[in-house]
């Protein structure tokens, strides 16, 4: 029974950490239909942007620590992804968006493998360690052999992020306006949207939720490295179709199934499948229903 609830914690912390990826993807796809496949690596941005900064602000100058390290570390990779990632939508994807699909995905690409290199080369090909940065929660201690104070962190980030994001997107005006980017452009703009600024919040939004991702898995690994990003956004891409990519709640969904679905098959059978789990249920997805669990099948308009 613990080895089965282990297993369990270790799939749910997972899952929420693809979550917090997929959102991102889900919302600019829901709103332009295009994959970033750079959107990995914009979490993994956040989880070094992390480290440099918990460097500093712990140093005996400035001497901080506990929860304020916590939001003062998460709030600077919040804010440096977020630049990177309207930087990135205002020069590799804007002047491609009359362009066909094609050229944006590359472009995609493109950028992934940029940034990959970038920071390799401006940091190192190696792991380096990440800090605990999470403070000691003593109300854990009658339940700490099953749920880590990380783990709790990350599970409820992850529950706020989805609900918050949701009564954003449903209740204030910048939500109602990507939505009406995301039915229509050309009738969103001629009531007035400003579709490029639409636009640019997505990625922002979507870059905030990455890096801090990329901060509380830095916490939970307690190890990082340039790459990262890579094979976590590509698991991230994998929940949000398995969900239903364009749904907040289905990429939510299916980052919490693909994570149970690694945990469990890394314990019953081995750890060198862990990974080839997640492209078997995406290949099973795209077969047999390529609309998601969530999401709603489309028609060709002609």
């Amino acid at each position: 029974m613990t080895f089965f609830l282990d297993l369990f914690m270790s799939g749910l912390t997972k899952g929420s950490i693809y979550a917090l990826i997929a959102l991102g993807y889900t919302m600019v796809y829901g709103i332009i239909a295009l994959i970033n496949f750079a959107h990995g690596e914009i979490y993994m941005i956040g989880a070094f942007t992390a480290l440099l900064a918990s460097m500093v602000l712990s140093s005996p100058a400035v001497g901080m620590s506990g929860w304020g390290l916590l939001v003062s570390v998460a709030t600077i990779a919040a804010v440096y992804a977020a630049m990177y990632g309207w930087t990135m939508e205002r020069i590799a994807y804007r002047p491609l968006r009359g362009s066909s699909r094609l050229a944006p995905l590359i472009s995609a690409i493109g950028m992934s493998i940029f940034l990959q290199n970038y920071v390799q080369l401006a940091q190192t090909p190696n792991f380096l360690q990440f800090p605990d940065l999470v403070p000691q929660m003593p109300f854990l201690k009658p339940i700490a052999g099953y749920l880590s104070r990380t783990q709790l962190v990350i599970l409820l980030f992850t529950l706020l992020s989805m609900v918050g994001l949701t009564l954003f997107i449903k209740f204030t005006k910048t939500g109602m306006a990507m939505r009406a980017v995301a039915q229509d452009q050309t009738m969103a703009r001629l009531t007035g949207v400003d579709i490029d600024r639409v636009i640019s919040s997505t990625f922002v939004i979507g870059s905030v939720l990455a890096a801090l991702g990329g901060v509380l898995i830095g916490c939970s690994m307690r190890q990082i490295d340039f790459y990262i990003g890579f094979l976590a956004g590509m698991k991230a891409f994998t929940a949000a179709v398995l969900g239903g990519i364009g749904s907040i709640p289905g990429a939510v969904v299916g980052a919490l199934i693909l994570g149970f679905a690694e945990s469990f098959a890394a314990g019953y059978i081995s750890s060198s499948y862990k990974d080839v789990v997640a492209f078997i249920i995406l290949i099973l997805i795209l077969i047999f229903r390529p609309e998601g669990i969530m999401g709603q099948a489309q028609t060709q308009k002609v």
